[in-house]
């Protein structure tokens, strides 16, 4: 993991994944590459370690939907490290927020403002994917896995 803390820092980057001995960074904001993992290369997720930025809700719960093993954040959500530690993902983070601020810090992270309320993550990823369809932040490719595809039917 510290390995993947001093890459997360060193390239000024979002997010650094390990899986297995295969190590990815990512730059985009928001939930917007962790997204696109979960919907299109969901084995990449299982197990992974992974060091990032910043750490709400709804990134949570694609964390957990995917089978994370392992998490640094730089910066955790309160409600972040209550969905992850009821998963038993191993969570470590630098500062625990009590919510992750909109990019302007003027209010809520419109995401975690979305996820607040809700626990089930089934119901958080159906969230997401309504927020991810409206901000145009769609996957390029396969954006609802198949087993996803009665959800999405009902959105």
């Amino acid at each position: 993991m510290e390995e993947l803390i001093r890459q997360l820092r060193r390239e000024q980057c979002s997010c650094v994944i390990r899986q297995g001995s295969e190590i990815r960074t990512f730059h985009r904001r928001g939930v917007a590459d962790l997204y696109d993992l979960y919907c299109n290369e969901p084995e990449f997720l299982r197990n992974a370690e992974m060091a990032d930025k910043v750490v709400g809700k709804g990134a949570a719960a694609l964390m957990v939907a995917g089978g994370v093993k392992a998490l640094y954040a730089e910066t955790l959500s309160l409600p972040a490290l209550t969905l992850l530690a009821n998963a038993g993902i191993c969570t470590r983070y630098g500062k625990l927020a009590p919510f992750i601020l909109n990019r302007t810090k003027t209010g809520w992270c419109p995401l975690e403002n979305l996820c607040q309320w809700e626990s089930n993550p089934e119901e958080l990823i159906r969230t997401i994917r309504r927020f991810v369809r409206q901000q145009g932040l769609s996957p390029a490719a396969g954006e609802v896995r198949e087993e996803e595809k009665s959800y999405s039917e009902n959105d």
